[in-house]
């Protein structure tokens, strides 16, 4: 089932998304951040693209021409545009070293394989040739898992290239009567869903990364949409896939459940291209929605709030689509307008958003299920307009935080999540290590993931940047990351481990745990070309807590 090659709007190459779209901050905004926050303006402009820094190709051209062979010379870029459109992702830190024009970490080529046997040539030339591989979907990685150490275990790399899914972009095959779905990982999930939108059908994945993240990217990160209530996480849907190794290929997954052994296909989900490369995903989808309504409600505290969450998690029966909530600060930052930012009445409390898609009838049940228990709960029905205005906004977020960037100001998110009965300690240790690393920040959350055991905890702070971002970042995450080891939480929910979260992640899975993911990198990939220097633990990572990205300067221009 061909489908034509489809080519996405690139990426801001320093920023989020549709360059388009990028805007400054209203006056009366940027006046209230220098007022509350004491934000100022960056000292330096922003760098243009004919001012970034780019390292010179260390690719051996025997080597090029050798990957030109397997995909076509029009498949091989190694253009300044290319390289630079592949450096990093796209955290704050990424962006702040883009903007400062340091390309540093750029790969020496940009390869674009299109088919799994493609792929899997790539792998055995760079295993071969010891040309370490970074397996690049939509570049919106947060958490430094699109930089390749250039050091392998056995001396350094003959280079790095980024290996490009887009060129795999194909519905391969759909099964009406098992509801699953064969797709390339390359797809973006707007393609995916449009493709299957042609048959009625839908995952029913739309994380904030939606407009750009590819479908090989969420299975590599273990994403959870923000419609995870209902349709749940991203992981959960994958019923089988493809994977070429450097060692060669595995089919995983063969039927909806299994006994026989171990399920492999935990080996990949969340792997992040450390050990192979996902060239076809077997995925559970569901029939699209006939109907979506969102609405808004709100709770005197965060401790209500939460407390109506977790008992519209574990009734039993259908439950929402979405459920998000916010605490205070989160929502007075969200709902207040720049004139009467704090102002209290109507908008103090939190809000929480309900969601609701399917069937007309099963939307109004579950709708009147939902308030029964929120009523109960404490909560005071708002109707539509804050569920629309968060539905319509979902995901511009991001342009939010490059304007807030350019205005001078440290703003970034993190995560993690817990059981019930330990969300209130895990959500004040991170806010105070936040607060106590940062000089008066603004620390918002929200969950927006549950489950009947527990739920998702998601940060957003923004302060006024110092004379060196990148550290004052580097110290706030770091007291962060070992407030969530300490509290009980896991370092990850849905951003994934990369490079920034690697250490914490050792002290997370134990000495043992580094050993036996180790163990598989070296079955895989025993050359260690694949994401080299990403989740991985080293033999020393265990039990130290951190958020370092492998030698970052505290210098603003690493």
């Amino acid at each position: 089932m061909e489908t034509p090659l489809t080519s996405a709007e690139p990426m801001l190459w320093s920023g989020w998304g549709d360059p388009a779209k990028a805007a400054e901050l209203p006056a009366p905004v940027r006046g209230l951040l220098t007022e509350l926050l004491g934000v100022r303006a960056p000292a330096a402009p922003a760098a243009t693209f004919g001012e970034v820094r780019l390292p010179p190709v260390a690719l051996p051209p025997p080597a090029l021409a050798a990957l030109a062979a397997v995909v076509g010379d029009e498949h091989v870029r190694a253009d300044d545009d290319a390289r630079i459109r592949h450096t990093r992702g796209k955290s704050t830190p990424d962006l702040l070293l883009m903007r400062a024009g340091d390309a540093s970490d750029a790969p020496d080529a940009v390869v674009l394989p299109g088919s799994h046997d493609e792929v899997a040539a790539v792998l055995r030339l760079c295993a071969e040739h010891r040309v370490a591989v970074v397996p690049f979907g939509g570049g919106t990685s947060v958490v430094g898992g699109l930089v390749a150490t250039r050091c392998g275990s056995e001396g350094g790399f003959a280079g790095v290239i980024a290996l490009d899914s887009a060129r795999l972009n194909r519905l391969v095959s759909v099964d009406p009567v098992s509801m699953v779905a064969e797709l390339e990982p390359g797809l973006r999930a707007p393609q995916a869903e449009q493709l299957l939108a042609a048959h009625g059908l839908t995952l029913g994945h739309f994380p904030q990364s939606y407009e750009y993240a590819t479908l090989g990217g969420f299975a590599a990160a273990r994403s959870s949409g923000q419609a995870s209530a209902g349709y749940g996480r991203f992981d959960d849907m994958v019923a089988g896939m493809t994977v070429a190794t450097p060692r060669g290929t595995l089919e995983i997954g063969r039927a909806p459940k299994s006994a026989a052994g171990p399920d492999l296909r935990q080996v990949f989900l969340g792997s992040e291209g450390t050990f192979g490369v996902i060239t076809s995903l077997r995925l559970r989808v569901h029939r699209a929605p006939a109907v979506r309504a969102y609405e808004g409600w709100r709770f005197e505290s965060f401790a209500a709030g939460t407390a109506a969450l977790r008992r519209l998690a574990q009734q039993e029966g259908p439950s929402p689509t979405v459920l998000r909530l916010s605490d205070e600060t989160e929502t007075m930052a969200g709902l207040a307008k720049p004139a009467d930012l704090g102002a209290a009445g109507r908008d103090s409390g939190c809000l929480l958003v309900a969601g609701f898609e399917g069937s007309p009838a099963d939307v109004a049940g579950r709708r009147d299920r939902a308030a029964a228990v929120l009523v109960e709960a404490g909560g005071v029905h708002l109707g539509p307009e804050p569920g629309d205005k968060w539905a319509q906004g979902r995901f511009s977020a991001p342009y939010l935080r490059d304007c807030l960037l350019a205005a001078g100001a440290t703003v970034e998110t993190l995560e993690t999540a817990g059981f019930w009965s330990n969300l209130p300690r895990l959500y004040e240790a991170v806010r105070l290590a936040l607060h106590g690393a940062l000089t008066s920040p603004l620390v918002m959350c929200h969950i927006s993931h549950v489950y009947a055991t527990g739920a998702s905890l998601y940060f957003t702070v923004v302060t006024a940047q110092t004379g060196d971002p990148l550290g004052q970042w580097a110290a706030a995450k770091r007291a962060a990351n070992e407030a969530i080891v300490r509290a009980g939480g896991t370092i990850s929910h849905h951003h994934g481990v990369g490079r920034d979260h690697r250490e914490a992640y050792a002290a997370e899975i134990g000495d043992l745990g580094g050993e036996i993911l180790r163990g598989i990198k070296e079955r895989l990939d025993p050359a260690g070309i694949l994401n080299p220097g990403v989740l991985i633990p080293d033999d020393s990572s265990a039990g130290h807590d951190g958020a370092g990205r492998g030698g970052w300067r505290s210098t603003g221009a690493e």
